[in-house]
C-alpha cells in the first residue's frame, strides 16, 4: 500500500508522528466485532474482546493468536491497572470486573443506587487507582452483544469506582450514549465520546471535561467530530495528540482539536491501544480483524 493509500494527510504535524516506511499489518482476521484492546508490556503480548463470540484473544508476536478465556460474558472495553491487572468492561454480566494474578475474577461494580448498570462499555484506571467506566446501553439493545433486556437506569452514565472505598459515583449523566474514554498525559482532562444510537440523532464528537480534586468533572466542553462514522475507542500519545476509532480508519487530532491526519483501515475501526516494547506501535482494532502499525510517536497509557 502506497503512502498516498494509507495515510490521509490534513496537517503537516501529522508527518511528524507517521513513518514514511511503515505499513497497515493484519495480525489477525475471523473475529465478528473486534474491540478492547490492550497492551500487556511484561507478557509481551496483546489482549482485545471478540464480543459476539464471547471471548477475549491473546496475540503474542512471532507466536499467533490463541483464545484467552472463553466464555467471556461479552467483555466489550479492556486496560490494566496501576498494578498491572486486566480490568473489563463485560455486556453480559453489565459490571466491571478485574481479573486477579491467580485467575478470579473480582465484581468492583454492578449496581448504582441498587438498579443494575446498563452494558459498561470502556474503561480507564487513574494514578491514584480510581477506575472510570461508561455505561451506554448498546450490550441489552439484542442478543448479539449481550443480552436484551431494558435499561434500569434513567441516563447512560460515566462513574467512577474509588479506589480505597469502592464507592460508584455518577461523574456524567448528560450523554446520549458514553462510548470510549482517556485521561490526558497528564490526568487534568477526561476526554468522553458519545456516540448516539439508531434511536438518536447521532452525536459524533468527544468532549472534555476538567478534573476537580480528582474525583469531580467541570467545565465540559466540546473537542472535536468525527466527519466518518462515529467516536468509539482512542487513546493520546505522549505529546497529547488523541488518536481515535472511525468508519474510515484512525483520526488523529492536535491537543488544540485540530484534525492532523488519518490512517485508513479497510474495516470500520471499534478501537486502538498503543504497544510494543517502546510503545510505538498502533494497535488497532477493526470489525474482524485486528492491525498494527509503527508511528514515530510513543503511547501515553499505562503501565
Amino acid at each position: 500500500m502506497s503512502q498516498d493509500a494509507l495515510y490521509d494527510i490534513r496537517d503537516d504535524r501529522f508527518n511528524r508522528l507517521i513513518a514514511g516506511s511503515a505499513r497497515l499489518e493484519e495480525l489477525y482476521s475471523g473475529c465478528r466485532w473486534a474491540e478492547g484492546p490492550v497492551w500487556f508490556s511484561d507478557l509481551n503480548c496483546l489482549l482485545w474482546s471478540d464480543i459476539p463470540n464471547e471471548r477475549i484473544m491473546r496475540w503474542v508476536p512471532d507466536g499467533g493468536a490463541s483464545v484467552f478465556r472463553s466464555p467471556s460474558n461479552y467483555v466489550n472495553g479492556n486496560t490494566r491497572d496501576r498494578q498491572g491487572r486486566l480490568v473489563s468492561c463485560e455486556h453480559g454480566g453489565r459490571r466491571v470486573t478485574r481479573t486477579e494474578p491467580d485467575g478470579r475474577i473480582t465484581v468492583l461494580a454492578d449496581r448504582y443506587k441498587g438498579k443494575r448498570l446498563n452494558s459498561p462499555n470502556d474503561v480507564v484506571v487513574r494514578s491514584d487507582g480510581s477506575i472510570w467506566f461508561t455505561d451506554p446501553s448498546y450490550g441489552i439493545m439484542s442478543d448479539y452483544e449481550g443480552h436484551k433486556a431494558e435499561p434500569e437506569q434513567e441516563t447512560r452514565n460515566v462513574y467512577r469506582i474509588d479506589a480505597g472505598t469502592g464507592e460508584i459515583e455518577a461523574v456524567a449523566t448528560d450523554f446520549i450514549q458514553p462510548n470510549g474514554l482517556a485521561f490526558s498525559p497528564d490526568e487534568k482532562q477526561l476526554y468522553i465520546a458519545d456516540s448516539g444510537s439508531s434511536n438518536h440523532e447521532v452525536p459524533r464528537h468527544i468532549r472534555v471535561f476538567d478534573v476537580i480534586d480528582d474525583r469531580k468533572l467541570t467545565n465540559s466542553r466540546y473537542f472535536c467530530s468525527i466527519d466518518n462514522g462515529v467516536p468509539d475507542g482512542f487513546r493520546f500519545d505522549v505529546a497529547g495528540n488523541l488518536w481515535s476509532s472511525a468508519a474510515d480508519g484512525v483520526h488523529c487530532f492536535a491537543p488544540d482539536g485540530t484534525l492532523l491526519g488519518k490512517i485508513k483501515v479497510p474495516q470500520t475501526v471499534s478501537n486502538i491501544t498503543f504497544g510494543g516494547q517502546k510503545k510505538n506501535r498502533l494497535f488497532i482494532t477493526a470489525t474482524q480483524s485486528v492491525y498494527a502499525i509503527y508511528t514515530t510517536t510513543n503511547g501515553a497509557q499505562y503501565p
